[in-house]
Formats: structure tokens, C-alpha cells, sequence
């Protein structure tokens, strides 16, 4: 019987089904000190070092293996559930506060603003912000699944329904397809990597933004982050120390909605401590709407979402004035500006 690795994903609660033949066969199981007790336990593997040549050790740090004739890995995708189990981690009591107090509708932004991030890395080329980027949008997946599966537990649905605000990035205007389609063509190939390593990234940033959480048993050793505020600014003092940009403004994905845009900049700049008179105040359409942006973004409010909240408006009005045109017997498509007026809902 040969000398046998199993390697078990980051946490040691799964055990490879590839690895079952083996520990049948072995009469000697070792376990090292990244598995849990209680799996070391569940599979009757003793916590030592291997010895002789007839073993099967478990562990989930191959480096750190002794030599061996055969090494089993997790199968691909394992690496997911290490990022779920994070995630659970900090939505639960005693995790992280601003983790915690997010919605569906709180996340909305984060979740236009990291797609756009992916959008411009994979415009741009850039094979290692499109698998850092792919992390944070399936940061995003992981709220809003935790979210919903503790709305369902509580018997109360959070679906948005299909007339809420939705964002579309599928699309584009017809005049920029070429443009898009030869960014595809001028991207250079990227190393490869696979859904593993996306969630395992994500688990790594995870982890070290919230050192709070993840401190282990030492509570000397764990930061005192009690609010969802201090939780938001911590997060940036990590971000701005791992990134080491130049610019607040450093990061910001230009290819996003224009307001949005105007909204992200005004809040980095703010953080900044950027005072408010040095923001575009012009005369022209653009320094107009930069400035109702900022007075927006700079009250608390989220200007993106005011201003598609009032375009679905404006577009479910005028699907009602085409319907009771439509039931008057007029023709929706050769309404003139009365019967515009004479079928606009009220209010």
C-alpha cells in the first residue's frame, strides 16, 4: 500500500470522494493539525506525524505534506464552500456589524459598481483584476444568497419583484458594439485559473479585512470593531495598505453609469477629506449634473438610484398612457401631444 496525501479544502470539513478507496485500504491514518478534531475523528485518523511506508494523511496544506507516492486532491469547486462558510461567519451573531445590517437594496450599489469593475478588467486585458474582480462579484452572490436564506428561514421572501429596480449589462448602445467588440479581440490571453481560485482569493481578502472576526482565540490580538461605521472605514485603511494606490480616485471603474461614477468619485474624494467648493460647479449640462450628484451623494443619498427609481417612473407612465390610449381605440404608436396629455396617468 503506498503512501497517500489526501489534500481536504481550506477548513477540513469535506473529504474528497476519491479519497474513500484509500482510507478502506490503509491500516494507518494520520491526520495533521489543519483538520478539524472532529472530521480527524469521523474518519479514524490519528493526530500525528505518518510514519512507515503504509499511510494516508489528511491535511489541507500540501506544502507542508511529508513525501508521498500519490496526492488527492479536493475535487474543483470545493473551494466554494470555504467562501460560503466565510460569509455565513460574518452574517452571524458576533460577526461583522456592517456585514450584518446589509439588504438586497443596500447591496444594490455594490453590486452595479464590482460588475463594472469585472467589465472594464476584461475590456482592458487585465487577466489578474478579472479573477480579483470575478471574486467580488461572487462576494456579491454570496450576500444576497445568505440574505435570501435568512429571509426564507423567517418565512418572508425578499425577492425583488420583476418592477423594482433591476441593472442591465448586457446591453449597449448600438454606436459603441464595434468598440466593445474590438476590446475582446485586442485582450491578450491571461494565465488561467478556475473557480477554486476566485473563491479562494475571496476567502484571503475576506479574512484579512476583518481581522475583528478572524482573529482566532487571542482576543488581545483582535481589533474592537463594534459599529458598522468604524467596520466601512477599517475596511478602506486595509484597502488602501494592500492596494498601495497613488489616488483616492485610484480603483474607480470609469466605464460605469455616469451618475454612479460622479457618485463613487465624490464619496472617494470626500474620504479624502476633499473639500466640497473644489467639486465641478461650471455653468455646462455636465458640471450641473456633477454638482446635483454631489449635493446628493454628500446627504446620504444614493443619486444613481434616485435617478433610475425616476426613469422606471417615467417609463411605466408612459406604458399607461399607451394602454388607455390603446382601450380608447387610438392608435399608442401616432398619439399626438394632447392625447399624450388626455391619457397621461394622474398624479
Amino acid at each position: 500500500m503506498p503512501r497517500i496525501v489526501v489534500i481536504l479544502p481550506v477548513g477540513g470539513a469535506v473529504l474528497p470522494v476519491a479519497a474513500l478507496p484509500a482510507l478502506r485500504a490503509t491500516a494507518q491514518v494520520f491526520a495533521d493539525t489543519t483538520i478539524p478534531e472532529k472530521v480527524a475523528l469521523a474518519a479514524g485518523a490519528v493526530a500525528d506525524s505518518p510514519s512507515g511506508t503504509d499511510w494516508v494523511l489528511l491535511t489541507t496544506d500540501l506544502v507542508q505534506a511529508p513525501a508521498a507516492d500519490d496526492v488527492i486532491g479536493a475535487p474543483r469547486g470545493t473551494a466554494l464552500l470555504d467562501a460560503a462558510a466565510v460569509m455565513d461567519r460574518l452574517r452571524s451573531p458576533g460577526g461583522c456589524p456592517w456585514d450584518a445590517e446589509q439588504t438586497h437594496a443596500s447591496l444594490l450599489p455594490y453590486l452595479v459598481e464590482e460588475c463594472y469593475e469585472l467589465y472594464q478588467a476584461i475590456e482592458d486585458g487585465d487577466g489578474a483584476a478579472v479573477r480579483e474582480e470575478l471574486g467580488d462579484v461572487l462576494l456579491q452572490v454570496l450576500f444576497h444568497a445568505r440574505v435570501a436564506s435568512e429571509a426564507e428561514s423567517e418565512g418572508a421572501s425578499q425577492r425583488a419583484p420583476a418592477s423594482e429596480e433591476r441593472t442591465e449589462l448586457g446591453s449597449r448602445p448600438s454606436d459603441t458594439e464595434a468598440e466593445s467588440e474590438g476590446a475582446s479581440q485586442r485582450a491578450p490571453a491571461s494565465a488561467s485559473f478556475d473557480i477554486d481560485d476566485v473563491a479562494a482569493d475571496l476567502v484571503t481578502k475576506l479574512v484579512g479585512r476583518h481581522p475583528h472576526v478572524f482573529a482566532g482565540s487571542d482576543v488581545r490580538a483582535r481589533e474592537r470593531i463594534d459599529t458598522a461605521e468604524r467596520q466601512e472605514h477599517r475596511w478602506e485603511e486595509l484597502k488602501r495598505a494592500e492596494k498601495q494606490r497613488d489616488s483616492s480616485v485610484d480603483g474607480v471603474p470609469l466605464g460605469q453609469p455616469a451618475v454612479a461614477l460622479a457618485a463613487k468619485l465624490i464619496s472617494r474624494t470626500a474620504r479624502a477629506g476633499l473639500p466640497a467648493d473644489l467639486l465641478p460647479d461650471g455653468s455646462g449640462l455636465g458640471e450641473r449634473l456633477f454638482a446635483d450628484a454631489a449635493r446628493a451623494k454628500l446627504a446620504g443619498d444614493d443619486p444613481e438610484a434616485a435617478l433610475r427609481t425616476a426613469a422606471r417612473g417615467f417609463a411605466d407612465d408612459v406604458r399607461a398612457a399607451e394602454r388607455s390610449a390603446r382601450d380608447a381605440g387610438l392608435d399608442p404608436h401616432a398619439l399626438d401631444a394632447d392625447a399624450w396629455r388626455t391619457h397621461w396617468p394622474a398624479g
